[in-house]
């Protein structure tokens, strides 16, 4: 049912636009999904979005997100002030998640500012998770008010269900000999549980708990999947009987969102070496914004490549000694490429300088995805860059490493079919360069891998249709419109 309240007096006016506040935590693997639900809602569905982000550490690919959305302009970008930590009593080995929860905590009171300044009151306030704590500002400003999941349907199950994990399991979630059942979904199994969930006495585990207890409190949750490809899980979310009654409101499917190729994205040097290799012949090997590895770790997976004698582009990033998330907060604080050369082991660049291309720190990732000449991705499964490799038609190796990415290499590996994994965690054992040989060889090579390329070929179609209009996301994206149109008059009708 379509309101006319957002309609002008006088037919011959437009219509008057709904404006969306969007709230986007740090980090690249949080901003760009934001910034792509924004560009959505702009080109797609007629909103007008300012979107606040929070600086981290500059970096340049982070500045290109944002340029992208400003050149030509299609949102207002509204950067707030770098929250204080220093009340926050973070301790020198916080993780990543605890620092990530103060910060969002700190710039409250910036935020609440920021909307008072707008030029007029928004119509709709969308978060994203780790924002939950800013639901209370659409209350106050009696707008309808949402949680943007910018994961899968099986994260947001798993994260909807452990309050009441909770209550009923004893001790750690890892030292359980069973999987943790979730009401109509797969079970996961103890050492896929999110990083939150490996330390229960953990400051990050109480704000995770609070954080599964805060989303129901929105008027819906936008999820960046795709009807088909996670069909049962999204039937357990919005069933009564099993998930639904905990999250009171629409799940709504609006993926994939992720960034678009650029016309020149990729630099002289990358394309042309690209150019010259065959269709479908060279892994792609990158850990993400925020990836990182040991030494030991870097020097098999150099020689396990070698030894695939398959192509590859890697791009390096310096080892590391601490967490495995270590760089994600210092993105901008890259080594030279000489210094991070120095990190391969002797004879690895001579060896493998007709088959393979080193780029130091950090490359386009969606553009060298998209260039005809991938047939692999070695990917830490962060899941932008899961489903940008998907949307591309490129089968993966799954390499999780923190966060949620044990559970989505799981997903990939054994519900949706389009990835192989190592037989133990990364994080948790050194995978040997002959596993590594095997892996690679495995997706490029052999039938294992020609039927994960068919499998991921199918879901790049559907991808497609469910983004266009009159697919399954585009629909639900313009159901979300509408059932905001229908909250602010009720809202507007109500004492």
């Amino acid at each position: 049912m379509d309101f006319d309240l957002f309609s002008s007096s006088s037919s011959m006016e437009k219509p008057k636009k709904l404006r969306a506040a969007l709230l986007s935590s740090p980090g690249m693997g949080h901003l760009i999904p934001v910034m792509e639900l924004g560009k959505c809602l702009v080109a797609n569905h007629g909103f007008e979005v300012t979107v606040f982000v929070i600086p981290s550490q500059a970096s340049r690919a982070e500045a290109e997100i944002i340029d992208s959305a400003v050149t030509p302009k299609l949102l207002d970008i509204v950067e707030l002030p770098a929250p204080d930590l220093t009340a926050a009593d973070l301790g020198p080995n916080a993780s990543m998640i605890t620092r990530l929860a103060a910060m969002m905590r700190e710039v409250r009171p910036a935020f609440r500012s920021a909307l008072a300044a707008m030029e007029a009151t928004p119509d709709v306030l969308i978060v994203d998770l780790f924002g939950t704590e800013h639901l209370c500002m659409g209350d106050e400003l009696r707008i309808p008010k949402y949680v943007y999941v910018p994961s899968n349907a099986w994260f947001l199950a798993l994260l909807l269900h452990s309050p009441a994990l909770d209550k009923e399991v004893k001790g750690e979630y890892v030292d359980q000999t069973e999987p943790l059942e979730i009401p109509g979904c797969k079970p996961v199994r103890p050492e896929d549980v999110v990083d939150p969930m490996l330390d229960r006495s953990n400051q990050q585990y109480r704000g995770y708990i609070r954080q599964a207890g805060e989303i129901p409190m929105g008027d819906g949750i936008l999820l960046n999947v795709w009807e088909e490809l996670q069909a049962e899980t999204l039937a357990a979310l919005r069933n009564e009987e099993f998930l639904g009654r905990v999250v009171n409101g629409p799940v709504y499917t609006i993926g994939p969102l992720i960034r678009p190729v650029r016309p020149a994205g990729l630099a002289k040097e990358l394309l042309e070496w690209l150019d010259k290799q065959p269709n479908e012949s060279v892994m792609f090997v990158s850990f993400g914004s925020g990836g990182t590895m040991s030494a030991e770790q870097l020097v098999e997976l150099a020689w396990g490549l070698e030894l695939s004698q398959q192509r590859f582009m890697w791009v390096l990033r310096k080892p590391i000694a601490k967490s495995l998330d270590g760089s994600f907060f210092d993105m901008g604080k890259g080594c030279g490429g000489d210094e991070l050369l120095s990190f391969l082991p002797d004879g690895f660049m001579e060896c493998t300088r007709d088959v393979g291309l080193v780029v130091p720190s950090w490359a386009p990732q969606v553009d060298i995805l998209s260039h005809p000449s991938m047939g692999g991705f070695l990917s830490h499964c962060g899941w932008n860059s899961t489903l940008e490799s998907i949307v591309n038609g490129v089968p993966m190796i799954a390499w999780p490493l923190y966060a949620e990415q044990r559970l989505n290499a799981t997903l990939l590996a054994e519900e949706i079919g389009v990835a192989i994994r190592p037989k133990e965690l990364p994080s948790k054992k050194i995978v040997r360069r002959e596993e590594i040989e095997k892996l690679v060889r495995t997706i490029m090579v052999e039938k294992e891998g020609h039927m994960i390329r068919a499998r991921v070929k199918e879901l790049k179609s559907s991808a497609k249709k469910a983004m266009t209009k009159g697919g399954t996301s585009y629909e639900s994206l313009h159901k979300m419109k509408e059932d905001c149109k229908m909250r602010i008059h009720r809202i507007k009708k109500a004492p």
